[in-house]
């Protein structure tokens, strides 16, 4: 009986297909309706393609931008064989199907032409372009869509199409644009009321291409009140700029700050604590650079995490470089600053030298990780650039840690008192040896992370720390020797003075006037800005 069931469940099921064949061979599929838009491209007079062009445009795919770029830029083109194949023209001989985007051999395709367009054709392809820009959901790309019209130029379509968009648009930066898109279009206006309304919306814009209709309108506009609030606008524009290049400067003047405050920091300590005139600080430096380069080596796959990796390694790596220093050489010359001056000195010499039989005297390129690269644009005339936003928050983040462990750890407590009155600290049971070699070791250890920090604004070299020990010094003393506080203030002071003083006298020069300037304040108050306090601050 069972067997009996089985068989007819299985007849069954087989006029089921026999029945369903025929239904699927009398209804084909239908082609892609995008597919078949794009190889008509290759075919017909140029007023057909226009209206193909819109097809295309109104289907909505997502491949649609992608061809009609190609079209205007002269990149789409067609096989000569049969059938036709529409392909796009990319680099190393290789072509994408226009309709798929599949990656397609030269030399599979054989001999191409280039699908021809007019003047006519191409102002209809950037308007349907600007639409479908216009229209997108992510306000970036209406943004940079509108930026893009103000740049190439608003013809009278977009400023229809602009004008309908506008009352629309709930992004109030994408709005504000459409208005500055639309008001510089209108500056050529026969009508003298509608040239100043646009002279009057222009007032404060922060678009380039805004200065030079508005220049021309102030020179050479037949009416005197038109010329008059065009001049306006440009004081308007000026007066931002003004504020906006101060701004600028003040980041960039914070982010050599946050670079001489990484450089300095762990020169602080061991001068403030030890009393060691180490010229071997930006060697320490260079080696966590090279660190920072060894592990992009060995992770060449995990860029955008190799950093997180690097910091810890540089700190390790460093600080075990200053442990052996401060215990090879610099225990036996307390007390003999000259001495240790001159040792740390022939010490930089010798791992100079050691980068370069170890690395090649050739500087080393790291890679920037994605997540560094590029610039946050405030507006079209300010910009920050992420890799030096993230140095100067690296920067401020390190001072604090360390902040931390001087003030809330066993160590730290016995590196203040060490460095507050050495003979009492040791009086009352402090290791003075061994918080030595740990604070040489810390310093050193930051002047890894400050490396790790300088790899991504420089190559990294031999020579990468000698460019940043003389600030370093710098830096120590006109903030008060072995104090951290003094340190960030002196950091940040002069970044920000120097960037104000390279516009007028130069880079070398107003590195030559800080000093001058510090010699100066140094002759006023030796101890510097937060001189040391303690009973033996003023050994």
């Amino acid at each position: 009986m069972a067997l009996l069931k089985k068989s007819v469940c299985l007849w069954i099921a087989l006029a089921a297909c026999l029945i369903a064949l025929p239904c699927a061979y009398a209804q084909p599929q239908e082609p892609d309706e995008f597919a078949t838009l794009v190889d008509e491209l290759a075919t017909g007079s140029l007023s057909k393609r226009g209206k193909t062009v819109d097809a295309i445009a109104a289907t909505g795919h997502e491949r649609a931008q992608a061809v009609l770029h190609a079209l205007l830029q002269g990149s789409l083109q067609t096989t000569r064989s049969t059938p036709k194949q529409v392909v796009i023209e990319t680099t190393n001989d290789v072509y994408v199907l226009a309709a798929n985007g599949e990656s397609v051999a030269a030399k599979a395709l054989g001999r191409t032409k280039r699908i021809p367009i007019h003047n006519k054709l191409r102002s209809q392809i950037k308007t349907l372009m600007a639409q479908m820009n216009l229209s997108a959901v992510d306000a970036g790309v209406r943004q940079r869509a509108v930026e893009q019209m103000i740049s190439d130029g608003v013809d009278s379509d977009s400023i229809e199409l602009l004008q309908t968009l506008q009352s629309k648009e709930s992004n109030t930066d994408v709005r504000d644009a459409m208005t500055a898109a639309i008001a510089l279009a209108q500056l050529e206006s026969s009508s003298a009321e509608t040239r100043l309304t646009a002279v009057k919306i222009l007032r404060g814009s922060l678009y380039p291409e805004v200065r030079g209709p508005l220049e021309a309108i102030a020179k050479h506009d037949s009416e005197r009140s038109i010329r008059v609030e065009a001049q306006r606008s440009l004081d308007s524009i000026d007066g931002k700029l003004k504020m906006f290049r101060l701004g600028e400067n003040i980041f960039f003047g914070l982010s050599l700050g946050s670079v001489l405050l990484l450089s300095a920091i762990g020169l602080a300590i061991t001068f403030g604590v030890m009393g060691v005139i180490n010229m071997a600080h930006g060697e320490l430096m260079m080696i966590g650079a090279y660190t920072t380069w060894v592990i992009q080596q060995a992770f060449p796959n995990h860029i955008e995490y190799s950093l997180f990796m690097a910091i810890p390694a540089a700190f390790v790596v460093s600080g075990l470089v200053g442990i052996a220093i401060e215990r090879g050489v610099i225990q036996f010359l307390y007390g003999r600053p000259l001495e240790t001056l001159l040792a740390t000195f022939g010490i930089s010499l010798i791992l100079q030298q050691a980068a370069r039989s170890i690395f090649s005297p050739l500087n080393r390129a790291v890679s920037l990780p994605e997540w560094m690269s590029g610039s946050l644009q405030i507006n079209p005339a300010f910009s920050i650039t992420f890799n030096r936003l993230y140095i100067l928050l690296f920067g401020l983040m390190v001072f604090f840690a360390l902040l931390a462990v001087l003030k809330k750890t066993s160590l730290g407590l016995k590196v203040r008192a060490v460095s507050q009155n050495r003979p009492m600290a040791r009086a009352v049971g402090v290791r003075a040896s061994w918080v030595d070699a740990m604070t040489f070791g810390l310093g050193s250890g930051v002047a890894g992370i400050a490396g790790v920090a300088l790899s991504q604004l420089t190559n990294v070299g031999p020579n990468l720390g000698q460019a940043y020990i003389i600030d370093s010094f710098m830096v120590v003393v006109f903030g008060g020797v072995g104090n951290l506080w003094g340190t960030l203030v002196s950091a940040m002071s002069l970044g920000v003075i120097n960037k104000f003083m390279e516009p007028f006298a130069g880079a070398v020069l107003a590195k030559v006037l800080i000093l001058v300037l510090l010699i100066l304040f140094i002759q006023k108050k030796p101890k510097g800005l937060f001189p040391q306090k303690g009973r033996a601050a003023a050994d």
